[in-house]
């Protein structure tokens, strides 16, 4: 019986685009092009749906690769504001004052 491995491999975003055009050009299945690759199946039918919601083809309200890049910056910003906002709030209203009178 073989393991799973719990770490998952990084792969470009050159060798997916690379893998997926394979896919698309080569006429082959996924599982074919995935075994040639040294990649699971399940990866590259991934990359191929993406490559496919990327262009504008797949299901509507699904995310592109740019929007989920963006919504993953814009929620670590709204944390970092989070974050600075909890500790002004535990700064003495006396210090601000003094700060904000001397500054």
């Amino acid at each position: 019986m073989s393991k799973k491995s719990n770490t998952s491999k990084r792969y470009s975003a050159e060798f997916k685009k690379d893998a997926v055009d394979l896919v698309r050009s080569s006429g082959r299945t996924v599982t074919e092009v995935a075994r040639e690759l040294g990649v699971s199946s399940e990866g590259l039918r991934g990359w191929v749906r993406q490559a496919e919601i990327d262009r504008g083809e797949g299901p509507a309200g699904v995310l592109t690769t740019a929007e989920r890049e963006e919504l993953v910056r814009l929620r670590r910003k709204v944390r970092e504001q989070e974050q600075t906002i909890e500790v002004l709030g535990k700064v003495p209203m006396t210090a601000l004052r003094a700060a904000t009178v001397s500054g």
